[in-house]
């Protein structure tokens, strides 16, 4: 095998790959890159069993040769030397060569280094997924609404499939639900019709996956195609494959969790409640919960107070649009809060609270796209 690529390409698509790849895997060969270079271009592919990224660079791309290759072929490398070599290499090509029992030469510049590579027809073969019935969805919708849950998934493995967000397709309406069983986050978004008669449901994606998809699915509406089978989904950009497992399990009902009615309801700027909560949680991050308390005033104020016996107190009062309903003193997880918030991508919001113990709703002014439930704290 020997060809010539450009070295900010090949850079490129070796940090997508390896955002699959680990340092903990038990199988040795996982710990490497796969590189296999044929007419078409080059392909690299990184996996962690859970997780397998296979990214396509073309031989060339609006009318720049991106690669040259004077013999095709395959190999793995290291994909921790390997990514560390391609960043620092000094030219702008690298030209790669693999020679007898693997060893591979990449020489860019002044620089040569010789690397020893693995065969790479030990490396396990990727899921195949017929592409039968695909859900199309524009690239930055997807990272939103990734970005609106997934920090919700519980980070404790007492309960795997809460360690997964859930996507559900019905009638056109994409729902994506997370819950640590201590808050929940939902987003829902309509789809348009490519998806008519397409429906699934308790289809589980780890955090982990969709965290690594966000940062590979680029911010604009070109579509992403999603292919879901029994165990496996597929998310597919113009040059990249990123195959996820899915989580065993069924994902608990959580339709009947979310309050239909209110006993007192905010509406308040989402801007100024967050540094308000943000403020207060200054001193509320000694406590086990860092807790923070909300008590309605009157009709235009509420004070948002922490307390943390050897640090001090704090109190502050956030004036709101409206309130209506009963008086109310409440104790919440200011963390919570302010991943709900930092969620909500809009300017104003309305938290409707069903008593003090009860789970209370955030979610916009208008329109409901966004929702997040909080479950608040015990504190007397």
């Amino acid at each position: 095998m020997k060809f010539q690529i450009n070295r900010s390409h090949l850079l490129e698509g070796v940090q997508d790959v390896m955002k699959a790849v680990s340092s903990r895997t038990t199988i040795p060969i996982l710990t490497g890159i796969k590189m296999e270079v044929h007419s078409e271009g080059m392909v690299l592919t990184g996996s962690d069993n859970d997780i397998s990224i296979e990214r396509h660079i073309p031989i060339e791309e609006a009318g720049n040769v991106n690669i040259e290759v004077a013999q095709p072929g395959k190999i793995v490398l290291s994909a921790r030397y390997f990514s560390d070599i391609v960043r620092k290499l000094p030219g702008e090509t690298v030209e790669i060569e693999v020679g007898e029992r693997f060893e591979t030469t990449l020489r860019s510049g002044a620089s040569e280094f010789n690397l020893i590579g693995l065969d790479p027809e030990e490396y396990p073969r990727l899921p195949q997924v017929e592409e039968k019935e695909v859900l199309m969805i524009q690239g930055d919708l997807l990272r939103q609404m990734i970005r609106q849950t997934v920090f919700a998934v519980s980070t404790t493995e007492t309960r795997p499939i809460l360690t997964g967000v859930n996507m559900k397709l019905e009638e056109g309406v994409l729902t994506f639900v997370s819950t640590d069983s201590h808050r929940l986050a939902k987003r829902i978004a309509s789809i348009d019709n490519s998806t008519e008669g397409l429906a699934f449901q308790n289809v589980v994606i780890p955090g982990k996956s969709l965290n690594e998809l966000s940062k590979i699915v680029e911010e604009s509406s070109e579509l992403v195609h999603i292919v879901v089978t029994n165990n496996q989904v597929l998310f597919k950009t113009k040059n990249t494959l990123f195959f996820s497992r899915l989580l065993d399990g069924n994902y608990p009902d959580t339709s009947k969790l979310v309050p239909s009615e209110s006993k007192t309801t905010l509406v308040l700027s989402t801007k100024e409640f967050l540094q308000a909560i943000d403020r207060a949680s200054l001193l509320a991050k000694e406590g086990k919960n860092n807790v923070v308390k909300l008590a309605t005033i009157d009709e235009t104020n509420i004070q948002i107070s922490s307390n943390s016996p050897e640090v001090g107190k704090v109190f502050e009062n956030v004036t709101t649009q409206s309130m209506q309903g009963e008086e109310l003193k409440i104790s919440f997880n200011a963390k919570y809060m302010i991943d709900a918030l930092k969620a909500m991508d809009c300017s104003d919001i309305e938290i409707w609270f069903t008593g003090a113990m009860r789970p209370f709703l955030i979610r916009p002014t208008e329109g409901e796209t966004v929702t997040q439930l909080i479950v608040p704290v015990r504190t007397y």
